[in-house]
């Protein structure tokens, strides 16, 4: 007769907690008419996400904190995603707008943007896909919504391997630059429509707004 799954060690969770540095300082260089709201709003939600992983490393038998965390990390999610899309209506205004914005400033903030949209959709994919690090923690992981090579793989993949945090940051920036997947298969529509609305954020911001204000620069 089989026992309960056995609790799992959570993975280390300082790229997860480098990557929400990364977007604090990515909102933070923003112009202030391209946030949505003001810029102490993100070290508030940066903040409460950090006291989440931290809950984890410190807990990490502890249940509790895994769904804090899996409720902190994707608002902060959602909240950059929304930054995101507004950020770039803001941006397309001001390219159609008669009182351009410079070169400069556009260059710099589509950049923001764009790594930002990759950052966020990175720590929504993690935190989704079978039920996030929640249920890989108690070795019950639901239906993954997304297919790796690696379980596939004959060699130099360790038994029992299970996608991190690095894995999503990977299909995330995959993503956002070749608008497909590359090595990964969404199997679940959550999946598939997460990765279109990604694509679609990242093809305006490259196409649109990068394009024109390497123009703007070139002539």
């Amino acid at each position: 007769m089989s026992g309960p799954p056995a609790i799992q060690r959570p993975e280390p969770r300082w790229p997860v907690a480098l990557a929400i540095l990364i977007l604090l300082i990515l909102i933070t260089v923003l112009p202030d008419h391209y946030r949505l709201l003001p810029s102490w709003v993100a070290f508030v939600v940066a903040a409460i996400a950090w006291l989440s992983l931290l809950g984890v490393t410190m807990n990490r038998n502890e249940q509790r904190w895994l769904h804090i965390e899996a409720a902190a990390l994707k608002a902060l999610a959602l909240f950059l995603i929304l930054v995101a899309g507004v950020s770039l209506v803001v941006l397309i205004g001001d390219i159609l707008s008669p009182t351009k914005a410079s070169g400069i400033e556009l260059l710099t903030s589509s950049v923001a943007i764009w790594a930002c949209n990759v950052l966020a959709f990175s720590l929504l994919y993690w935190q989704v896909d079978g039920n996030g690090p929640v249920r890989h923690h108690r070795g019950r992981a639901g239906r993954p919504d997304w297919l790796f090579t690696q379980p596939g793989a004959s060699e130099g993949v360790p038994p029992g391997w299970q996608p991190v945090f690095v894995d999503y940051l990977f299909l995330a920036f995959s993503t956002a630059t070749a608008f497909s997947t590359t090595d990964t298969i969404p199997l679940t529509p959550t999946a598939k429509l997460l990765m279109m609305l990604e694509a679609a954020i990242s093809m305006v911001t490259l196409v649109v707004v990068a394009s024109r204000a390497i123009n703007i620069l070139g002539s």
